[in-house]
């Protein structure tokens, strides 16, 4: 008995010791395995996406390769060069993009030139031979507010290149506004007064599903943009040509910082 209760005092000592210990060095932390971090995985390059390996860029005179636009959903094509290594287009090179950027209906609409020179800088920084467009100009609707129908947004796919890559360097050139559509895969591109960046899961038809990113850059990217000598600008207005359109934009500060609702051809529509 003596030897029992005195293995239980020294049991009852190493407790208090332990206690003790604890106390001094404050709680002990629960050992846990790390999660590892969720990363989205590569898009596959196929379908629409593919590139076509038998397709070259058409160059122009000067030697430049030339803007060209394939539509997905007409399958038609349109090359014009550029007037500089950044674009520049000529009046009528414009009015042949309007008629290739069409709405479902047929109606064109003047097309903002310093969106093709985005498009046109990123159909060069991928090397790729063309940008297809899944929808330029898309009819204005009642209380729609979109770019689409002003003439200044355009939807596409880069071949070759993933949209997430695209969008990380369109979102650089700065007053731009620049969407990410992970469901129906493509990348969506319009110009605006200061920048504003966006995910939409919605797919093709569904309601927005718009969340805003990435704040700090859109900031960063019209402060790089300034700095350069360049401005955010207002769309063209609706005139009978586009030099007397050309002239016609003027700065809007309190223009909204995001796209409103797009109608029901965002998800892959003219």
């Amino acid at each position: 008995m003596q030897r029992f209760l005195f293995i239980a005092f020294l049991a009852l000592i190493a407790l208090l010791a332990n206690d003790a210990s604890v106390d001094a060095a404050g709680p002990r932390k629960k050992t846990s395995k790390k999660k590892k971090p969720f990363h989205d995985p590569v898009q596959a390059l196929v379908g629409w996406h593919a590139r076509d390996p038998n397709k070259k860029t058409p160059i122009d005179d000067q030697g430049r390769p030339m803007l060209t636009l394939f539509t997905v959903n007409r399958e038609e094509t349109l090359s014009v060069p550029a007037l500089g290594d950044d674009g520049g287009f000529t009046a009528r090179d414009l009015d042949r993009v309007a008629n290739v950027l069409r709405s479902r209906s047929g109606d064109q609409h003047p097309v903002e030139p310093r969106t093709l020179n985005i498009l046109y800088r990123i159909q060069r920084k991928f090397d790729a031979p063309e940008i297809r467009v899944i929808s330029g100009y898309r009819n204005p609707k009642a209380g729609n507010n979109s770019n689409h129908g002003k003439g200044r947004a355009i939807d596409f796919i880069v071949p070759g290149a993933t949209d997430a890559d695209v969008a990380k360097y369109a979102r650089e050139i700065g007053f731009v506004g620049v969407g990410i559509y992970p469901t129906s895969q493509f990348v969506h591109v319009d110009v605006r007064p200061r920048s504003y960046f966006w995910v939409d899961y919605s797919g093709p038809g569904k309601r927005n599903r718009e969340k805003g990113i990435l704040p700090e850059l859109a900031l960063w990217g019209d402060q790089q943009a300034t700095a350069r000598g360049e401005h955010g600008i207002e769309p063209f207005a609706v005139l009978p040509d586009v030099d007397r359109a050309a002239i016609a934009r003027q700065a809007n500060a309190d223009e909204r910082g995001t796209e409103d609702e797009e109608d029901d051809e965002s998800g892959g529509g003219e």
